[in-house]
């Protein structure tokens, strides 16, 4: 019979009362989680402590080194460009990573981009790009190392063997009132970014009411945290703090970004999405080492959209194949003349997810054509009577739920009534 290093309960009160883990405690408890030998209800109680407790520098650091232990790495080293990722704690409209990930390639940096699928009221990134007939997200690492050599960028979804610790510990947060420890969510997004052996990372923190952080004080805690914690691993981290009241672009829903995306490599798109993909463009071939390019021009001249075709087909995508559309729809009108004041970016991402575009559970499905499409965003002047939003939906039974999450969200205020410019960059952080 085998002797554990430790006994979870041991290392549960430690954290409960206070105290530091040790680096052999932590290693220990996330190799026996891993295992089996640490119960599901002891890594609760162990999460919950952590969560009222918190952890120093250290201590998440040693965290997310043994999250990243309990799998493989991936190794970069042999391409002939250096590599650049980015991570969006989610949002309502981010479509940035379908833009920006053949735009930095242009550079000759490789984006080797591994993402998720959408859970409530965040869309994914493989949802929105699987509404293009025949693109899969399933890829082997030769077939990932192949494309970025070839094309310099990949979107695909994460392999089974990066972080498995982190897996089962998303889950169990999920369904034990921890998930919003900044620790906990700093090693699980860190542990994936490090394994994936990305030389330079650069972190989209949403903040505001359809963000995961409501409030710039916990946002930037947490940025500050997943900053260090990559430079402490060696990747040149940096991190924007960028606003998430009201949705990006005009689009929620994954055809309707894909369709708005495609518009931004074309040269035109909503002025926001552009405004944040170039930013992040910017910072992500900074820190490759590739500073100062005209990423600008890049989505104006066409070199952008072709290497978003090139991604795509090497997929097994058609880029130039009519993108689904739902088979209803369905206008929510203003109600009175002014200024649309307020467009609360939670609802209308409620309100997508209500549409069929996003899943309350892992293993639901999906509606390619569903979402919620913009027709006027603060500032603008609206009529009574005016389209302000287009709801799409293969189900027309899901219109009146999707209209009781926008009950409130929009505010028309009268003619005449200042409304402050958006600042969609809110702060910088770097080490």
């Amino acid at each position: 019979m085998s002797t554990e290093a430790f006994d979870a309960v041991d290392v549960i009160v430690t954290k409960r009362d206070g105290h530091r883990l040790s680096d052999a405690q932590i290693d220990w408890v996330i190799d026996a989680y891993t295992r089996g030998v640490v119960a599901e209800e002891q890594m609760s109680a162990l999460n919950m402590a952590i969560l009222l407790n918190g952890m120093d520098r250290a201590e998440i650091a040693r965290w997310t080194a043994a999250m990243i232990a309990s799998g493989e790495r991936m190794d970069f080293s042999g391409l002939s460009r250096p590599t650049a990722d980015k991570h969006s704690t989610g949002g309502v409209g981010d479509k940035i990573t379908l833009p920006l990930a053949p735009l930095v390639a242009v550079f000759g940096v490789a984006v080797p981009q591994l993402s998720g699928r959408g859970l409530g009221h965040t869309g994914g990134t493989l949802d929105k790009l699987e509404s293009i007939p025949g693109w899969r997200a399933a890829l082997s690492n030769e077939e990932m190392m192949a494309q970025l050599d070839d094309v310099g960028a990949v979107i695909c979804q994460a392999g089974s063997g990066l972080a498995p610790a982190d897996r089962k510990l998303y889950a169990l947060r999920d369904v034990t009132g921890t998930v919003e420890a900044i620790p906990l969510i700093a090693s699980s997004i860190m542990s994936k970014k490090i394994a994936e052996g990305t030389g330079a990372l650069v972190l989209d923190v949403k903040v505001g009411s359809g963000a995961f952080m409501k409030d710039v004080a916990r946002a930037r805690e947490l940025a500050r945290t997943m900053v260090a914690l990559g430079t402490d691993a060696g990747v040149k981290t940096v991190a924007l703090l960028t606003d998430m009241s009201t949705p990006l672009g005009l689009t929620a829903g994954n055809a309707l970004e894909v369709r708005e995306s495609v518009e931004v490599l074309a040269g035109g798109g909503p002025a926001d999405v552009v405004e944040l993909t170039v930013a992040l463009a910017r910072e992500m071939l900074d820190a490759a080492g590739r500073p100062g390019q005209d990423v600008v021009a890049a989505l104006s001249d066409g070199r952008a959209m072709d290497a978003w075709k090139r991604m795509i087909a090497a997929q097994g995508g058609d880029p130039d194949a009519t993108l689904p559309v739902a088979r209803e729809t369905e206008q929510v009108l203003a109600e009175s003349d002014g200024v649309l004041f307020g467009l609360d970016a939670y609802a209308v991402g409620i309100a997508a997810w209500r549409l069929g575009a996003g899943r309350a559970r892992k293993e639901d499905p999906v509606q390619a054509g569903a979402g919620v499409e913009l027709h006027a965003k603060p500032g603008d002047v609206v009529r009574a009577g005016q389209p302000l939003m287009t709801l799409h939906t293969d189900t027309p039974e899901r219109f009146a739920r999707a209209r009781e999450a926008l009950d409130g969200a929009v505010v028309v205020a009268p003619a005449g009534t200042a409304v402050a410019a958006r600042s969609l960059v809110i702060d910088r952080i770097d080490a």
